[in-house]
This record gives C-alpha cells, structure tokens and sequence, in this order.
C-alpha cells in the first residue's frame, strides 16, 4: 500500500508539482466559471449527468495512488521522465486556458447555448474542436504517466470517454442549433480531441 496523507513529503517532487499545478488550475477554472454569457437554450439530457460523473470519478481515480493506503505505483520514474510530465501538464493546462479565454463568454460547463452563440473556428479552436477537453485530457495522461499506477490509467479511460460523449452530445446539439451546414465544414477540416482525426 502507498503512504498515507501524512506521508506527502514520500512523493517526489515531481508528483507534488503536478497537483500542485492541478490544485491551482481547479481553483482558478471553478472562479472563472463566473464568466460567462447569459444561456438561451440548455440541453436537458442525462448524458450530461452520466459525462460528469464518469469524468469527476476517473480523476479520483487518477489520483487514487495519493489516497492513505493507495494502490503502489507499477513503475517509479526517473526525475527526468517526472520534470517533463510536469512540463506537459503545464502545457495541457496552458492550451486549455488558452481556449477558454479565447472562447470567452461562450463557454459553459453545460451543454448550452448562449446568447449570439456561433461557430469558433479559429485560435485554439482551428486546431480541435474541443480544446478545453484535449488540454485537460493531455494533463491527465502526463499524470497518470508519473504516478504510474493502474488506476491512474482506468480513471484517463473514463476521463477520455466521459468527454468523448459530452463532446458528441455538445456538437449533436449545436449542429441543431447553429445548423448542421456550418458545423459539419467546420468538423470536416478540424479534429475533435486530436488534431487531423
């Protein structure tokens, strides 16, 4: 079994600046989630809720070798390896901020649209669809890649599929909206998660 809370300083520092970085993009995304634009229309579905819960419980999975008695690592990186995963959270975080503030008050948590609501296709958006998604789900596959543990990677599975689906709900829901002509050029050119697929 790994260390217990009390035993925080066990982790090396590479893992401790990785949730730290996470600790600090959670805080700062839940204070700008104030920013946004007056909602016209919000989707009412299920899937939402279902998304939401699967991505809420791979991140604890993703973190659930820091838990008291969590799972051992399988592998234990060398400082190296732990810097860089460091270095592409920071960057996973660093394109997703740079989304949301190039989206603007067009962002939602929900499925939603706003008022003046209308294609993004350009910045971070010229390169995928969603790259709030793409930018979290980059930070998480560095951390579970660092921590090393078999439930870091099932809690990215779930992590990946929980956006997936919001991701074809949200542009389900948007073709209905905006009209499926624009959206569909616009899927046609830009990848969803990854750029070109």
């Amino acid at each position: 079994m790994g260390p217990g809370y009390a035993d925080y300083a066990f982790y090396s520092a590479p893992v401790r600046a990785i949730v730290t970085i996470w600790g600090a993009w959670l805080l700062s995304w839940l204070i700008a989630a104030v920013w946004t634009g007056r909602t016209a229309i919000q989707l009412a579905s299920g899937w939402q809720f279902l998304c939401r819960l699967m991505v809420v419980v791979g991140m604890g999975l993703l973190f659930l070798r820091l838990a008291p008695r969590g799972p051992q690592a399988l592998w234990t990186s060398p400082p190296a390896l732990g810097w860089l995963m460091v270095a592409v959270v920071v960057a996973g975080f660093a394109f997703c901020w740079w989304a949301r503030l190039y989206i603007g008050r067009l962002w939602s948590s929900s499925i939603t649209l706003k008022e003046d609501h209308r294609v993004v296709d350009t910045g971070p958006y010229a390169l995928v669809r969603h790259p709030i998604y793409t930018g979290i789900l980059v930070a998480a596959a560095a951390t579970a890649i660092e921590l090393g543990a078999a439930e870091s990677f099932v809690g990215l599975g779930l992590m990946i599929l929980g956006y997936w689906i919001k991701a074809r709900l949200e542009e389900s829901f948007l073709r209905g909206e905006l009209g499926a002509e624009s959206y569909d050029a616009y899927a046609r050119r830009t990848g969803m998660l990854l750029p070109f697929l």
